[in-house]
């Protein structure tokens, strides 16, 4: 039978004790540890936060950047989908006008103003080349614009109705009243030449006559806004608001005789 001596005893006594000191001595050991690094692992940490910041900061910089480009070529795309929306429905009523109408046309656009006569004026995209003469009648598909004063190979400039010294023979729709209808400085018409006893109403139609020998008959110039007596008394005038937007004109038709 095994018996141990007292020198095992008195060294397992040893180790005992040393194991006890340590577990006594090792939490605090390492708390004051943990305090002394303490101070340089906040200082890493901070480093750390202020790196990872730059580099999102970046990162993010460059998705703002990217996104602000797509959202100006969105933009972008969004109004020429509008343009082409606009001339989409301008090209289609005068596709309508064009079919309901007996008349032969020939489509234009309008490509620039004359500088010297900007409202009464406009250039178009064909020209001799294409058949355009001078003389030749100008409408929309909301009613008479003009007549095209000059015709080069390529373009015409067209005189509008609201030029002083146009001069259109009208009637008036409803009661066949006759009179001549100018442009004025003020873009509005006036129809002249009405008796005094002439049957014409705030409202009523004018329209193009059979006397005129350039403007077919039956086309619509615009409708009485207001009716006035001429100086002298004697006769009546009427105040005539343009059928056609004559400012904003961007594409027209040209009546082929």
């Amino acid at each position: 039978m095994f018996k141990p001596s007292r020198k095992s005893i008195t060294k397992l006594a040893l180790v005992i004790a040393v194991l006890s000191l340590l577990f006594i001595v090792l939490p605090a050991l390492r708390n004051s540890t943990q305090a002394g690094f303490k101070p340089h692992l906040s200082l890493i940490g901070l480093i750390k936060r202020e790196f990872t910041g730059i580099v999102f900061y970046h990162r993010n910089m460059v998705e703002l950047s990217e996104l602000s480009s797509e959202a100006d070529r969105l933009r972008r795309r969004l109004f020429d989908l509008r343009e082409i929306e606009r001339e989409n429905k301008r090209l289609n009523r005068l596709l309508r006008f064009k079919a309901r109408s007996p008349l032969r046309f020939l489509p234009a656009r309008v490509i620039a103003r004359s500088p010297d006569s900007w409202a009464s004026s406009v250039i178009i995209d064909r020209g001799s080349s294409n058949g355009i003469r001078r003389g030749m009648v100008v409408v929309s598909e909301r009613g008479l614009l003009g007549r095209v004063a000059e015709s080069a190979g390529n373009s015409s400039r067209v005189l509008l109705i609201n030029d002083p010294s146009q001069g259109v023979p009208a009637i008036v729709q409803r009661t066949r009243q006759q009179g001549l209808v100018n442009g004025s400085l003020g873009g509005n018409l006036i129809m002249r030449y009405l008796p005094d006893d002439a049957q014409i109403s705030v409202g009523d139609a004018i329209v193009t006559s059979e006397l005129s020998r350039v403007y077919p008959k039956g086309l619509l110039i615009g409708r009485v806004v207001n009716i006035g007596k001429e100086f002298s008394g004697l006769s009546r005038y009427a105040v005539i608001r343009p059928a056609a937007e004559l400012s904003n004109i961007e594409e027209v038709l040209v009546v082929v005789p």
